[in-house]
């Protein structure tokens, strides 16, 4: 697998993937992957392009029809669509019209169409998410897979907010969960950050808190270091392990200059950290001034002022 990327309409990202395993999300997308721009047409993908392209891992033929059986199930149980831009159309369909599994071929394949319905997730894109396959398989947690895939629709903006009937929807969380912040935050929020932290530059995650008792967490904001539009998606891997544990400890080290300060030391160290910030902002804009030269494109004043909005957002 080289040079694979995903890219397809943002409302692909609306629909949560009930139920999916790492396993069967891997098989989707990169089905997704290779079905963009082809319209209706039946694509056919031989076992062996599809193991490659997924990073399967088993290689007994009899498991990996089971597994894409079950991805296909599961597909059909969900509902895709598209909402207009006013909210007040609404479009809910299948993704596939056909999926068909031949293992006992000489060359075992299977052939997918895309249903006309959907045709415009995948084709003539005028809005996207785009991001390395590769990357995106190597994840292990489905949370996380699920949350680089969200954080990768703002990648350019750096700044996210879910609320916490968004958030739980969104990467089907059980629902057992609701009530239990401890649960959400090992089981969901920390495999996030041990496995996006590296990807996404100066990842934070805040929990908002609403009134009431107990203050309860009514939402959650992701911000990090905006990515330029042309940012090279091209043979990227995940994280290692080591590339993990050191960009959380950075993270954790920066989270500490966050804390509100009390003593005139601790208010001193705080100042210096804004300093920086402002200095990384300042860096920021050079870049975007560096690639606006490179591209022959201004920014308008509407956009800088949004890009620095973004910006300040993300240092807050």
């Amino acid at each position: 697998m080289a040079n694979e990327i995903v890219k397809y309409h943002h409302e692909l990202n609306t629909i949560p993937l009930r139920k999916f395993t790492p396993v069967e999300m891997n098989l989707f997308f990169s089905i997704v992957s290779r079905m963009r721009e082809k319209g209706d047409k039946t694509v056919r993908l031989t076992f062996d392009q599809l193991k490659d392209l997924s990073n399967y891992k088993a290689t007994a033929n009899n498991r990996f029809i089971n597994d894409l059986e079950m991805t296909y199930d599961k597909l059909m149980d969900l509902r895709f669509g598209k909402r207009s831009a006013n909210g007040l159309d609404i479009d809910r369909f299948v993704m596939f019209s056909e999926f068909k599994i031949r293992g006992t071929a000489k060359d075992p394949y299977v052939d997918i169409q895309v249903y006309k319905k959907a045709l415009p997730l995948l084709n003539n894109l005028d809005e996207w998410v785009r991001y390395s396959l590769q990357q995106f398989n190597e994840l292990q947690s489905s949370y996380a897979k699920t949350m680089f895939r969200l954080l990768k629709q703002y990648r350019t903006k750096g700044f996210v907010y879910f609320s916490k009937e968004d958030f739980h929807e969104l990467l089907d969380i059980p629902k057992s969960y609701w009530n239990n912040q401890a649960n959400v935050d090992n089981r969901v929020i920390k495999p996030i950050r041990q496995e996006l932290t590296a990807i996404f530059k100066g990842l934070s995650i805040k929990k908002k808190y609403g009134k009431g008792r107990g203050k309860p967490v009514v939402g959650y904001q992701f911000t990090f270091k905006p990515e330029i539009k042309k940012a090279d998606d091209f043979n990227k891997h995940a994280p290692t392990k080591e590339e993990q544990n050191k960009a959380l400890a950075l993270a954790d080290k920066q989270k500490e200059y966050e804390e509100p300060a009390t003593t005139i030391n601790e208010k001193i160290k705080q100042k210096k950290r804004e300093l920086e910030l402002l200095q990384q902002i300042k860096q920021l804009e050079k870049e975007k001034e560096a690639l606006e030269k490179q591209t022959e494109s201004a920014l308008s004043e509407k956009e800088k002022k949004s890009l620095l909005s973004d910006l300040d957002n993300l240092f807050q």
